[in-house]
């Protein structure tokens, strides 16, 4: 038996589908090699995890927790989506949507482009080798950069179902890339990494609300802002009343209940990968209770995890993820063939 899905759903899960039957169907020979030596490809994999320790103390913990060669690969993805995502964010000299259209062209080449800094090129290099030997499919990667190029332009989501979709393309979609690396039990697992990655990014959005707005966005719904009274010459006030509490716990509750909903997915996973991803998911839940514990202020403050908290957790996701968590009950629907 299976549950049916939402409206938003049925799009991602449509969505996450159709580049894991065109990887299916694609033929071995259509996939190359990164044609580079031993050693720069082994400094361009070390360049990733420095960037990754850098920038995500957390992911850079659960990605330690696998074995080393996908671990490397791992940090490689997470090091391009790092520059994919800085591209918008702190943008070199000149025009964003030309520099996210040469790194597009860059990242999506069969083999490395020669002019290229040195240290992108690293990056480039580890992540073509990675997604070349574990068969990520690169429709995710075109899906994910087409997400990060949404915030040059759209500032303001309507609703919730327009939300989820930006959450799907520059969250799940790293999900699912990163489920290519762990290794995972076939199509039924897909549902369960779009839910983990909404989760994840409604996180984000929820912890770097006034940060986002001193940027010029806005990703909660203005439907619900709307619905709990508030609009947006609130969020600039930055003021913590009842209201805005009240539109925090409601926001939390879904986050939590995605996070409920996908992390059972886990025991699809391979086992070598189970716990880096449980680490992932339930170090980035605790976020939550950070806002809640700082009276929803979120405007003065960036909520976090500290480092012994962090590792204060990992002995019960060890647990849950390895021993006696994470079983399905309720299986999500899946990719139809």
């Amino acid at each position: 038996m299976t549950f049916s899905t939402t409206c938003w759903e049925n799009r991602l899960l449509t969505l996450a589908c159709g580049p894991l039957k065109q990887e299916r169907s694609a033929l071995p020979e259509h996939k190359n090699r990164v044609n580079v030596d031993r050693d720069s490809l082994r400094r361009a994999y070390r360049h990733c995890a420095a960037l990754t320790a850098q920038h995500s103390r957390t992911f850079f913990i659960a990605s330690g927790l696998l074995p080393p060669e996908k671990r490397r690969a791992v940090r490689a993805l997470y090091a391009f989506c790092r520059v994919s995502d800085d591209l918008i964010d702190r943008p070199p000299a000149g025009n964003r949507v030309a520099a996210l259209a040469s790194w597009r062209a860059q990242v999506l080449a069969d083999s490395p482009i020669d002019d290229l800094d040195p240290a992108r090129a690293s990056v480039i290099i580890a992540w073509a080798d990675a997604r070349v030997h574990y068969g990520i499919p690169l429709q995710y990667a075109e899906q994910l950069l087409d997400g990060i190029a949404q915030d040059i332009e759209k500032k303001r989501y309507d609703t919730f179902d327009q939300l989820a979709e930006y959450a799907y393309r520059v969250a799940s979609t790293v999900g699912l890339m990163a489920m290519h690396i762990t290794g995972f039990d076939g199509p039924a697992a897909v549902p369960y990494a779009i839910k983990l990655g909404v989760a994840l990014q409604l996180t984000n959005i929820l912890r770097d609300v006034g940060e986002d707005w001193r940027n010029g966005r806005l990703y909660l719904p203005l439907d619900e802002l709307a619905r709990f009274g508030l609009n947006e010459a609130d969020v600039a006030a930055g003021h913590v009343d009842d209201r805005w509490r009240a539109l925090m716990r409601f926001q939390i509750a879904r986050a939590r209940r995605l996070y409920a909903e996908s992390l059972p997915g886990i025991s699809l996973i391979h086992p070598a990968g189970r716990l880096a991803i449980a680490a992932a998911g339930e170090l980035y839940r605790a976020i939550l209770v950070d806002i809640e514990r700082h009276d929803y202020d979120v405007f003065r403050r960036r909520a976090y995890v500290g480092h012994w908290g962090k590792l204060r957790r990992l002995p019960g996701i060890w647990g849950r993820a390895l021993l006696w968590g994470y079983r399905i009950t309720k299986p999500l629907e899946e990719c139809h063939e």
